[in-house]
């Protein structure tokens, strides 16, 4: 008797035990909260911090499973993530601001600043005419793509610096063409992301020593560039996963700032056309122009100035009428960022 009361015991701690290891291995499957990520473009050297919390398993480590998916320019994320196709992406704030106010009842919100400086520019060539001087944009013809990020910014530019656009010749053209056309003599300067348009005419033959890059944070465009932004829906039914996605984000950062070339080897896994010394130079610009800013360095990273915010959103007012100009609060809010302490970067 005693013997089958023991097997019945022992039955049952059993049936206990491996209920127990059912019920602990469903919770971790159901842990991993998948998450649908939009680049701004494809994998190339400023995509790094991502691919470097992909390889290393930063995403993970937050219990997050995320899919990250290449996109055709800083503005199709915002599109992505509104239509509910995509929780989270790398998109540029201007352009949200636009978006929720030709949409209203959209409540997508930027969650941290990537590029605190953008990198909108105009990229001429020396021998063109063009120089660092704005003056010599006068009377000159320009590779201006309707959808382009920078040439969005044009009003605010002409307007700081006082420019009468009269005698130049806007040439609407596709991305793919642009830098060629520079190339070939067939635009004096074209409208583009530094980074992008600077690497591109190199690669096309064209001299350093003959490029010339007008960065517009430099001419008075005091605008914040590309931010992750979340989902209203993805804020609010789960916002510790956009506080680990945050979380895994920054480390990504951190780590491309300290060891770029090693960062820059994620992309290459991902992009079989790119090559290394081409995208590292790329990255190095971003972090030189675009992440790693006096304030930056200063404050920490992900945060924003609020004066410096209102006086971008005041900017963004040169470009379209508002219907309602929103708050800072309504765009940008830092109660999904780590602690400011956590956040400090060392070049």
């Amino acid at each position: 008797m005693r013997f089958d009361r023991s097997t019945r015991a022992a039955a049952a701690c059993a049936a206990i035990l491996a209920g127990a290891a059912a019920l602990f291995l469903s919770a971790g499957a159901q842990a991993q909260t998948p998450v649908r990520f939009s680049l701004d473009w494809r994998w190339e050297g400023p995509a790094a911090p991502f691919a470097v919390a992909l390889d290393k398993g930063y995403f993970k480590a937050e219990g997050l499973d995320v899919t990250i998916d290449p996109a055709a320019g800083s503005r199709e994320p915002i599109s992505r993530v509104a239509s509910g196709t995509y929780d989270a992406g790398f998109g540029d704030v201007n352009s949200l601001v636009r978006f929720r106010d030709e949409n209203p009842g959209t409540d997508i919100k930027a969650v941290m600043v990537i590029y605190d400086r953008p990198p909108f520019a105009l990229i001429g060539r020396k021998s063109r005419g063009i120089s660092t001087d704005v003056a010599s944009l006068q009377g000159k013809k320009f590779g201006a793509p309707v959808a382009d990020g920078a040439f969005a910014q044009w009003p605010i530019f002409k307007s700081v610096n006082k420019i009468d656009d009269s005698t130049m010749k806007f040439e609407n053209v596709g991305f793919p063409v642009r830098e060629p056309m520079l190339a070939q003599g067939d635009v004096d300067a074209v409208f583009g992301f530094s980074m992008s348009s600077y690497i591109n005419l190199k690669s096309r033959g064209v001299p350093a020593e003959d490029i010339v890059v007008l960065l517009m944070s430099d001419y008075g465009v005091d605008l914040y560039g590309n931010t992750i932004i979340v989902s209203e829906k993805f804020a609010k039914e789960k916002p510790e996963a956009v506080k680990g996605l945050l979380r895994a984000i920054m480390k990504g950062v951190q780590d491309t700032i300290k060891d770029p070339s090693a960062a820059v080897d994620s992309i290459i896994k991902r992009n079989d056309v790119a090559k290394k010394d081409v995208e590292l130079e790329r990255l190095k610009m971003v972090l030189d122009q675009n992440i790693l800013t006096p304030w930056v360095k200063a404050n920490g990273f992900g945060g924003i100035a609020k004066d410096r915010f209102a006086q971008s959103l005041d900017q963004i007012g040169l470009t379209f009428t508002y219907k309602k100009k929103p708050a800072v609060e309504e765009v940008f809010t830092e109660e999904f960022l780590p602690p400011a302490e956590q956040r400090k970067v060392s070049p």
